[in-house]
This record gives structure tokens, sequence and C-alpha cells, in this order.
């Protein structure tokens, strides 16, 4: 399992002016440690630490260059405003905090630049048993017109996936299509497309579509998984699937989803309202059943893509009808 506290990328401790004495009782020895970093504006940036803090500002650096014009604090909370941040763009900030007690340390994080244009988005088709002419597919539809630019697809919940894509910033329009190839071969051809739909040449790229490459990507789970889309890492889940053929009698431990690890990212998915159970504890019969899918046999929603949030939204496409870059078919597999 593969779980993200945030977008801490480094920590070092540091010590800076005079520590309190080691013999006192319950004397304070440790720095302020940084839970996240996120934009919550165009020009506001939120450090969150477990204790109050303040942020020395002749110490504080964002690259690419930020100007830094106000700093709040001490707080658990210390905000960061100045310069607008571009949408979507990662930034790395290098800052020294320090606590009441004169515990500091010096630490570099990441976090991506606000985007206030992102747009309605769902996943609208996927493929988790593909073949080798048609390895695993997922593939975004854009409702509403806006800026993709820090828009995340996890291969998981939030907080536990296998993988994740975190998109650049580029346009799309309503009715624009993105479709992430999971299994990338590493051809020269696999191109990240936000202009030219046309760049990738890549298996199944697609000609009407954003085609996107999960590098080192393995694919999805045949049988039970979940796929996640947020407007952020660390935001609000725009959507989600859960897809699944076990049952709640396959196993006794796990409610029948076969690991804790899956039983745990099918709650955070209904948690986060990403998706919606029958009953008031989520199980493996809540999920898209995988079972009849293929590489060509697709499980879309409808084709006027209508989100209930469960699995009456979905269907399996017969052979050779999946639609990866246009709107969804009809058509429903009969064995």
């Amino acid at each position: 399992m593969r779980r993200t506290l945030g977008l801490l990328a480094l920590f070092i401790v540091a010590s800076c002016g005079p520590l309190p004495d080691p013999r006192a009782r319950d004397a304070d020895l440790l720095p302020p440690q940084v839970q996240s970093v996120t934009a919550l504006g165009p020009g506001e940036i939120s450090v969150t630490f477990d204790e109050d803090a303040g942020l020395c500002a002749e110490k504080t650096r964002i690259t690419p260059a930020l100007a830094v014009a106000d700093v709040t604090g001490p707080s658990k909370n210390v905000v960061l405003r100045g310069e607008q941040q571009a949408p979507g763009r990662l930034y790395s900030l290098e800052a020294e905090a320090r606590d009441a007690n004169g515990n500091s340390a010096s630490f570099v994080a990441q976090f991506y630049g606000y985007n206030d244009r992102v747009p309605r988005l769902l996943i609208n088709e996927f493929t988790p048993r593909g073949s080798g002419n048609h390895p695993d597919l997922v593939e975004v539809k854009a409702l509403s017109a806006g800026n993709m630019g820090g828009v995340v697809l996890f291969l998981g919940s939030p907080e536990s996936y296998d993988a994740r894509i975190v998109f650049p910033p580029f346009e799309v329009t309503a009715g624009s299509f993105i479709v992430v190839h999971l299994k990338p071969s590493g051809d020269a051809g696999e191109v990240d497309e936000t202009i030219d739909k046309t760049a990738s040449k890549g298996l199944d790229a697609s000609d009407t579509a954003f085609d996107f490459w999960l590098r080192d990507g393995r694919g999805l789970g045949g049988n039970n998984g979940v796929l996640s889309l947020c407007d952020r890492p660390g935001g609000t889940c725009l959507d989600g699937v859960l897809y699944s053929n076990r049952t709640s009698q396959s196993d006794e431990q796990y409610g029948g989803f076969g690991s804790e690890e899956m039983r745990a990212r099918a709650g955070e998915l209904v948690r986060c309202q990403g998706w919606k159970p029958a009953g008031p504890r989520v199980t493996p019969e809540d999920g898209v059943s995988p079972e009849g899918s293929t590489g060509t046999r697709s499980i879309c929603r409808s084709s006027a893509s209508i989100d209930n949030d469960g699995p009456q939204d979905w269907h399996i496409v017969p052979t050779r009808a999946a639609t990866f870059g246009a709107e969804n078919s009809g058509e429903v597999y009969a064995p």
C-alpha cells in the first residue's frame, strides 16, 4: 500500500538558537513537524504544523520564483501571501520553522499552484483487464471548460493508491476527453498531449483525446479496485469508481474485499462522496462487476454519462465497442 500524507518532500532537523534544558521535566526537544503544504488561493499558501510555529521570512524561498509579501503566525496553520501562482504548476517551498521553545527545523516541501478553473470531470470509461495489444486505460470526460492543472487521477483512493498522475496545466472544452494509458511500453511515440491530440503514436493512442502515459504504470487489478479523481493532491474528490467481482461472503476477515487495503480504499471513496453504497456499510456488491470485460470490451457509463455514483451507471460494451476518445456506446455485452 502506498500512502501520501500531504506533499512533504524532505525534512531536515536543524538547531537554531538556544534549546531547552534537557534536564527539565517535560522539556520540548522536538522541532515543529510539517504536515502539509497547500495552495489556498492564487496568492496564498498554507503550511500546517503539528504545533504552533513561525517561519523565518528571510529564509523562505519558493521555486520557481514567487515573491512572498506576508507571513502569518506563529500558528499551526501559517499562511504565506504573495505573488500569484500558475495553475497546476509544481512549486518547491524552502523555509525554516521555529516553535516557542526555540526548536527549529529547515524543510523543503512541494505544492501545486492553485487552480480556480478546474472543469467538471467524470471518470467515463476504463479497462481493468487489458491485453498486450490493448493495455489498461482510463478515460476522463470534461463536462465543462477549464484548466486541468493539478487535477490528479489515483489508481486507488486519495490516501491509499498504487499510482497517480497529476495533470499539467492545459485547457479543455466541454466534451473533451483525456485518455490515461496505465501500462505504457516505453516507446518513444508515447507522448503526453496538452495541445496536439494527434502527437502521440503509442498503442491505443486517440487522435480525438488528450493522451497521457502513466510512466512505469503496471495497470489495474483485474478483479477489484478503486479509481479516484480529485481537483488537486489533498483536495476534493470529483469522481470515483468502485469495481469488484467479489461478494460479502468471499472472506470473513475483510468484508469480502480480499484485503484490508482494498476495504479501506472502498471506504475512503464512500467517505469522500465518490461512491454511494446501498446500505450503511460498503460491500463488494456495491461495485460494478468487471466480469466479461476485456481490452476491447470496456466498462463505461451510458452515452449520456449519467453519474449516480453507483454500479447502475455502468455497463460493459460488446467486443470492439470500446470508445476511448469518443462518446460512449449504449450497447451492452451479452455473454
